[in-house]
């Protein structure tokens, strides 16, 4: 019986500010961040994060935090001459700005070996993947992704996705909606954000985005920040009620950690209203700590809380 996680996409090198002018720096991005989430709350289940690397000393990096912290790269290509993307974290109070330097990103390359990435996603019991994932691809190589999800969909994987939409990262907004239309109906678990919805598709409420995506996905669970959450299955809906957190340090990350908490505990056997309801308390905890990846103990203790 597949028994592990994967998650496919970019992780970038991220800087984030100290005192002063000081950076610190750390390893995250969106998938990245609910892998990370998901193996603290999964320790048992076999975690695996599946991108293109390169193989320069930050590269060298990644990979060694990854295996320092259980999680592998499975077949992912390492490429020699590439580099990791960046970025850096701005904070106006608790609220986050960032600023990218991905273009030429490995990550890129990652469906460049479509027989690399197929082994990686074998017996898998999760696969996990977003928008940005597609947004960083060319059509040929979003088209080679897509291949390997339904490959292993149809070999017993559960396949959830975030739309998670950048406009910046899409030439056009267009495009963008036919590539997550594509991805959603290779999709069992549909975790949008409302706001993201609103701006890509004109979804006017939640429950038209929880009903849009429910025709092509059977579970839809529609975060908007620090409103309730919305979760639809099979047609019927529930409202789960968010952790509020009175005073913030960094929201960065926090719906990725929503993401991680809400599919361990749907991997555990948790009902979607009760995954939801632990998925807030992971998010709550991860905006108490900067950056986007708050330690292990950390985010099992708010899972289990």
């Amino acid at each position: 019986m597949a028994k592990g996680i994967a998650s496919i996409g970019e992780c970038m090198l991220e800087l984030s500010g100290q005192s002063g002018s000081n950076w610190r720096m750390s390893f995250a991005g969106d998938t990245f961040n609910t892998l990370w989430a998901l193996h603290a709350l999964s320790p048992d289940r076999p975690a695996t994060y599946v991108s293109a690397f390169g193989d320069d000393p930050f590269s060298r990096d990644q990979i060694a935090f990854f295996d320092q912290n259980g999680i592998g790269i499975g077949n992912s290509p390492v490429i020699a001459g590439a580099r990791p993307g960046l970025y850096a974290i701005t904070l106006t109070g608790a609220e986050r700005a960032f600023t990218y330097w991905r273009s030429d990103a490995a990550a890129r390359q990652l469906a460049s070996d479509p027989a690399a990435l197929t082994k990686s996603l074998e017996n898998q019991a999760l696969v996990y993947f977003s928008g940005i994932t597609l947004a960083i691809l060319d059509e040929a190589a979003r088209k080679t992704l897509l291949t390997a999800i339904v490959a292993a969909r149809q070999a017993g994987s559960l396949v959830a996705f975030d739309p998670n939409y950048r406009p910046r990262l899409w030439p056009s907004r267009e495009m963008a909606q036919a590539a997550i239309l594509e991805a959603l109906a290779a999709t069992d678990i549909a975790l949008p954000t409302f706001p993201d919805e609103q701006m890509l598709f004109g979804d006017q409420t939640p429950q038209a985005t929880a009903e849009r995506l429910g025709k092509l996905t059977g579970e839809v669970v529609v975060k908007n920040g620090e409103q309730p959450a919305l979760i639809a299955l099979n047609g019927a809906s529930q409202i789960v009620d968010a952790v509020h957190v009175a005073t913030p340090v960094d929201t960065t990350g926090a719906g990725d950690s929503f993401n991680g908490g809400s599919l361990a505990a749907r991997l555990a056997g948790h009902a979607p209203a009760d995954a939801a309801r632990r998925a807030h308390k992971v998010a709550a905890a991860v905006v108490q700590v900067r950056g986007a990846l708050a330690p292990f103990e950390t985010l099992s203790a708010a899972f289990d809380s």
